[in-house]
């Protein structure tokens, strides 16, 4: 193993209270939309594309409504987490810091453009990360997304942490092995590894 990279929500923070608070405060405001959503409602959600959960919730709606919807969700959930943000797992610093001093670590992740430095951001991590890609950024699914970090750095042995099956799949798309976080959001009935807890990611890929 060569590098390490990482999915977000599920994987190293649950801010699914936070934004499902900003995006109902949003809804409030719009006239032709009734929905309410939890926190549980948005874990089965995170991980697909943007256009998907668009299509979900806003299922009644044309494409440009969704457009417009998802971009006002966007907003209230940049601010709220900017305000409020979760915390990370607990251990992931100490976690970051021993794997980094082994290998580079790498964000790749299904969310808007500006997500993964709200997550940067709030949590005081970047200087963890060597660099990081989404859909947002280049227009592309979470596979392709990896294969473009492992090819824009010259990685040989990459590996995937997440948590749903859609990064399971993506990581195997991509041809890298798949380190399932079971304590995330999703199941994943046969990953290639498993942690229960991110403190447990240094003993799997020790030196």
């Amino acid at each position: 193993m060569d590098s390490i990279i990482f999915d977000v929500d599920g994987t190293l923070w649950d801010c699914t209270d936070t934004v499902a608070q900003a995006w109902n405060d949003m809804f409030e405001k719009e006239p032709d939309i009734n929905i309410r959503l939890t926190g549980d409602d948005l874990k089965k959600l995170f991980g697909k594309l943007l256009e998907e959960i668009g299509a979900i919730l806003f299922s009644d709606c044309p494409p440009e409504r969704r457009r417009e919807l998802l971009e006002k969700c966007y907003i209230a959930e940049d601010a709220a987490l900017r305000d409020h943000p979760p915390l990370p797992y607990e251990g992931l610093e100490d976690v970051l810091k021993i794997l980094s001093e082994r290998c580079p670590l790498y964000i790749v992740s299904n969310c808007q453009a500006g997500y993964i430095e709200r997550f940067l951001d709030a949590t005081g991590f970047g200087h963890y990360f060597s660099g990081h890609l989404c859909p947002g950024d280049t227009g592309e699914a979470k596979a392709a997304n990896i294969s473009a970090i492992i090819r824009q750095n010259s990685l040989h042995s990459a590996v995937y942490v997440g948590d749903t099956l859609g990064d399971f799949e993506a990581a195997h798309q991509a041809g890298v092995p798949f380190v399932y976080a079971s304590y995330g959001f999703g199941q994943v009935p046969a990953p290639d590894y498993t942690i229960d807890s991110i403190s447990d990611l240094p003993a799997l890929f020790r030196e």
